[in-house]
């Protein structure tokens, strides 16, 4: 891991810190107490050859943070599994941003962020695979979208935030609270509407009822179902603002969406149900957990001319962009 140093008037000794992967944030240490990521000072960067280039800015404080060691070609390989090659430079950007401040916020070295870093990865060779004569088209547009935005965060209270991302909403974009349980301010609710327009915004999921009721009971061992139409035996209760189920009643128990989405391997938890004979119909919206940024709703922003920096403001709500090397 290599470190970067935030230098100023105020001589403060670092020791050896470890970063906490929390998802409220990467915290910067200084003297053992959580500290945000200065607004000035001069952030020196410290080569394996102990070169270091500045940059300028004011306060007086010195913080350390580590950086994994190639986080730039980590991150191209994130960008080519995470997102289509196809898509727009500046949503591929914004991409290589999000993706470079989720890694950080792990604080883990690349091979640990390749193994277990909640992030898909693609190896060079698979890329290859992947994309075949447009290898070298798509290659270089990934790795000049990571290059054209290197060392840049997305930080919230000069904190880097959980840049969470997904491929499709339902419309709106979910608040972290619906997903985690913990309200992080950067990650509300905002419009997604064009989302609609992608091919892979409805979604019918079919499953047997004995399939769907195996998977349930086998999950839940309480749940309690009777004989007869299983979709009788279930009740939306409530949604979020963004459209997403909440809370439903399965049997004797309540359940929330994202809980039913995960044991029925549905592609959201905004959806609709039906029985259909000895089948069960799930109509979804959108795909993924519907947090963060949408990756097709970048897509289409960009299209319209925005630039990476504005679809990462639309998505993770008053944040700034700072850069650590």
């Amino acid at each position: 891991m290599r470190k970067v140093i935030l230098n100023t008037a105020v001589c403060i000794v670092a020791a050896s810190f470890v970063l906490p992967a929390a998802i409220n944030g990467f915290f910067y240490y200084k003297n053992g107490t959580s500290k945000t990521l200065s607004e000035g000072g001069i952030i020196t960067y410290l080569g394996e050859d102990n070169s270091s280039n500045t940059v300028q800015n004011t306060k007086e404080e010195q913080y350390v943070i580590d950086v994994p060691k190639d986080i730039e070609e980590y991150i191209v390989g994130v960008v080519a599994a995470e997102m289509p090659a196809a898509f727009e430079e500046e949503a591929l950007k914004a991409q290589a941003v999000a993706a470079r401040t989720y890694a950080i916020n792990k604080g883990l070295p690349v091979s640990e962020l390749i193994e277990n870093g909640g992030q898909a990865y693609c190896t060079v060779d698979e890329m290859k695979s992947k994309w075949g004569d447009n290898f070298d088209l798509y290659y270089e547009k990934i790795r000049s979208a990571v290059y054209d935005t290197q060392g840049e965060i997305i930080v919230y209270n000069n904190e880097p935030i959980l840049a969470v991302f997904h491929a499709i909403s339902g419309g709106k974009t979910e608040e972290s609270e619906n997903v985690w349980h913990e309200d992080l301010p950067y990650l509300k609710s905002v419009d997604s509407s064009e989302d609609e327009l992608a091919e892979e915004y409805y979604n019918e999921t079919k499953i047997p009822v004995n399939t769907a009721i195996s998977l349930l009971q086998s999950n839940y061992a309480n749940l309690k179902l009777t004989e007869g139409s299983l979709a009788d035996q279930m009740q939306i209760i409530e949604r979020t603002e963004a459209g997403y189920v909440s809370k439903i009643q399965v049997g004797n128990m309540l359940l929330t969406g994202l809980q039913l989405r995960e044991v029925l391997g549905l592609r959201s938890s905004n959806f609709t149900f039906e029985q259909a004979g000895s089948d069960m119909i799930f109509k979804t919206k959108g795909y993924g957990h519907g947090a963060g940024m949408s990756q097709y709703g970048a897509n289409y922003m960009a299209s319209e001319g925005s630039t990476y920096k504005e679809i990462l403001a639309h998505y993770y709500t008053s944040t700034d962009i700072k850069k650590f090397m």
